[in-house]
């Protein structure tokens, strides 16, 4: 079952990425396990801009544990997109975003997703709350 197509009116958090030459498989078009690179380098930067997450040295990680992907529109080299991020659900330990790729300029969805990320201590890889400073940098990006 086809979901209902996102808008970019959904998301306030759009980071623009450049598909790159080998991102495009054999058929001419980006390779579908590329989508979820995309989203992953969206979560994060989000994470990294907006919560001051520091991926090198930080006590703690985001492991990502589940994810999905509805592709609507094929994508291609050369081609600027934006992924727009938010968060559907702030857990104790998980986050889990709604993502969506727009081509530029296009108000609908070329792809939409999700993935789940649970916070974990680095070294032990034991799960853990999520900072409550985290936590708050985040509601801003919380889908009402």
């Amino acid at each position: 079952m086809k979901p209902e197509t996102k808008t970019r009116s959904t998301y306030t958090f759009l980071f623009p990425i450049q598909t790159r030459w080998a991102d495009n498989d054999i058929y001419g078009h980006v390779n579908n396990v590329t989508y979820y690179s995309y989203f992953d380098t969206a979560a994060n930067a989000l994470l990294i801009q907006k919560t001051g997450f520091d991926i090198h040295h930080s006590p703690i990680i985001g492991l990502v544990v589940n994810s999905s992907c509805h592709f609507l529109q094929e994508l291609t080299y050369p081609e600027i997109i934006e992924v727009g991020v938010a968060i559907a659900k702030i857990g104790n330990s998980s986050l889990t975003y709604d993502l969506a790729i727009f081509k530029q300029g296009q108000h609908e969805a070329s792809a939409q997703g999700s993935f789940v990320h649970v916070f974990v201590e680095r070294s032990t890889k034991k799960s853990i709350s999520i900072p409550q400073e985290m936590r708050d940098a985040l509601q801003d990006y919380l889908v009402k």
